[in-house]
C-alpha cells in the first residue's frame, strides 16, 4: 500500500515531516545514459568521450614490502599530503583461508592468523599517478568491505560476524609497513559496511549490511580521546518506532529522527540490531556506502525501495538544537536505471558518485544536486561490481576498483562538463 504523507502525519503525532525542493525520485521510464560511453578496445573500462583510465595495480603483483597485492579490492579512500603525493587506503574483502595472492596469513601483526582480509596502502605521485610505493597495513581481518576516511586515517569495516570479528579498524595513512591492528570496540560488533566521521564532534556514522539492519552513530564522551569511551546509538524515526525505510515513501519527504542507545555494543552473539530494534530503531535494508559532506551524511541502501534495486538517503544533521532529518534523496525504479547502489562519495564538484553492485552491467553513476544523472564508467571486463568510488581531494581523479577482476584504476577527464550535460530525471507526479 502506498505510504502517504497524511499517514505519516497521523502516526507521527508531532514528528517533523516536510517536502524538500531538491529531493527527487527516478521516473520509471528514465534512463541513466546521459550520452553513450565509448567501448574500451582493451575491454577493461568503458568511459565517456575525452576520458581515460590508468591501471594502478593488479591483484597478485608484487608490492614494495615484498608481499603481493591481495585479491578482491573493495572500499577505498584517497588522502593527500603537502609533499605532492596521494595515498590510497584499500580494503580487500577476503574470508578465512583465502591466500589467493600468496600472502602469509599468520604474520605476528595479524588480528586473526586464519583470516585473509585486510588493508593495503598505495602511494602515488599526484601529477603523474606513478606508483611510488605500496604495502600491507592491516592483516588477519575478515571481509573488509567498506569503510571511510576519518581525521585519524582510514576506517576499515569487517562485513562479518564470525566469532571474534565484526569490528571497525583504524589504519594510519603513513603506515609504511604492516602494523598491529587498532580495533575500535565502541563502534560495535555487527556486519559493518561503511563509516564516516563528522569532523566537529567526531561522531562516527556506521551502516549495517543486513536486510533488517539499522543505521548507527557513535558519540565519543571526550573528543580528545574519541575512541576510549562513548555511546553507540541507532537512528529512530520520531513518533514511528521500528519504521521501515524501504517502504513506499512519498517524494521529497523528510522525517525527524532521534537516537536510541544500544545497551551492549560488543555482544558475543549478533544482537546489536535486535537491541536497537527493541528500542524502536528504524530498519534500513542493506545499508552500504556512507559519506559525510557539509553537514549531511549520505547513505546507500542497496536493495531498498519499491523495486528492491536501491535507495540513497540524506541524513541532515541538526545544529543549534535542531533535530536531524532523514530525507529520501533518490530511489531506483529498476536495474536499468540504477542497479543496487553500493559505494558512494560526494565529489569536489558537488555531485554524488555511486558505484553499482547488481546483477547486470555494472556502472559508476553521477547524480547532480538538481537530479541530473550521467554515466561515468562501465565495467567492460566482467559483470563484477565496481567496488569503490573515491576522488582525489582536488577532484581531478576518480579512483575505482573492479573487485572480481582485481584491478585498481584511476579515471581522468572533464568531469564538470560531463556533469553539466547529464540527463535530467524528472520528478514523479504527485
Amino acid at each position: 500500500m502506498a505510504f502517504q504523507r497524511r499517514t505519516v502525519l497521523k502516526a507521527a503525532a508531532g514528528a517533523a515531516v516536510a517536502a524538500s525542493p531538491l529531493a527527487f525520485l527516478f521516473r520509471r521510464d528514465a534512463r541513466a545514459d546521459g550520452g553513450p560511453l565509448v567501448a574500451d578496445p582493451a575491454r577493461v573500462l568503458d568511459l565517456p568521450p575525452g576520458f581515460r583510465y590508468t591501471i594502478l595495480q593488479r591483484a597478485y603483483e608484487p608490492m614494495s614490502d615484498g608481499t603481493r597485492v591481495p585479491g578482491r579490492p573493495d572500499g577505498m579512500a584517497c588522502f593527500a599530503d603537502a609533499t605532492g603525493t596521494l595515498t590510497l587506503m584499500r580494503n580487500h574483502e577476503l574470508d578465512k583461508g583465502l591466500s589467493d595472492s600468496g600472502l602469509d596469513l599468520s604474520p605476528p601483526e595479524a588480528f586473526d592468523a586464519k583470516a585473509g582480509g585486510g588493508v593495503t596502502r598505495v602511494v602515488l605521485d599526484e601529477k603523474t599517478l606513478e606508483v611510488l610505493g605500496s604495502n600491507r597495513v592491516l592483516a588477519g581481518t575478515l571481509r573488509n568491505c567498506g569503510g571511510g576516511a576519518s581525521p585519524w586515517g582510514w576506517l576499515s569495516c569487517e562485513e562479518s560476524v564470525e566469532v571474534g570479528h565484526g569490528y571497525v579498524f583504524l589504519c594510519r595513512t603513513d603506515a609504511a609497513k604492516l602494523a598491529r591492528p587498532q580495533r575500535i570496540v565502541g563502534y560495535g560488533r555487527f556486519r559493518h559496511e561503511a563509516a564516516c566521521v563528522e569532523p566537529r564532534t567526531l561522531t562516527a556514522y556506521l551502516s549495517e549490511d543486513e536486510t533488517d539492519g539499522c543505521f548507527y552513530r557513535y558519540r565519543p564522551s571526550d573528543v580528545s580521546r574519541p575512541h576510549d569511551s562513548g555511546k553507540l546509538q541507532a537512528l529512530r524515526v520520531h513518533g514511528l518506532p521500528r519504521f521501515d525505510t524501504s517502504r513506499d515513501l512519498e517524494q521529497g519527504i523528510r522525517l525527524q529522527v532521534d537516537w536510541v542507545d544500544v545497551p551492549n555494543p560488543d555482544p558475543s552473539d549478533t544482537t546489536v540490531r535486535r537491541q536497537a530494534s527493541a528500542a524502536g530503531a528504524a530498519r534500513f535494508s542493506r545499508g552500504e556506502g556512507v559519506f559525510y559532506k557539509d553537514g549531511v551524511v549520505y547513505v546507500c541502501c542497496t536493495n531498498g525501495g519499491r523495486q528492491g534495486t536501491g535507495q540513497v538517503f540524506k541524513l541532515r544533521l541538526g545544529d543549534a538544537g535542531k533535530p536531524d532529518l532523514l530525507e529520501l534523496f533518490a530511489e531506483s525504479p529498476g536495474a536499468s536505471v540504477l542497479d543496487m547502489p553500493d559505494n558512494i562519495c560526494v565529489a569536489p564538484w558537488g555531485d554524488v558518485l555511486v558505484a553499482e553492485d547488481g546483477s547486470g552491467e555494472q556502472l559508476l553513476r553521477g547524480i547532480t544536486p538538481e537530479g541530473r544523472v550521467y554515466d561515468v564508467a562501465r565495467n567492460a571486463k566482467s559483470k563484477g561490481e565496481l567496488a569503490c568510488v573515491c576522488t582525489s581531494p582536488s577532484g581531478h581523479v576518480v579512483f575505482v576498483n573492479l573487485q572480481m577482476d582485481g584491478l585498481t584504476l584511476a579515471i581522468q577527464g572533464p568531469f564538470a562538463e560531463l556533469s553539466r550535460h547529464g540527463k535530467h530525471f524528472a520528478r514523479r507526479p504527485t
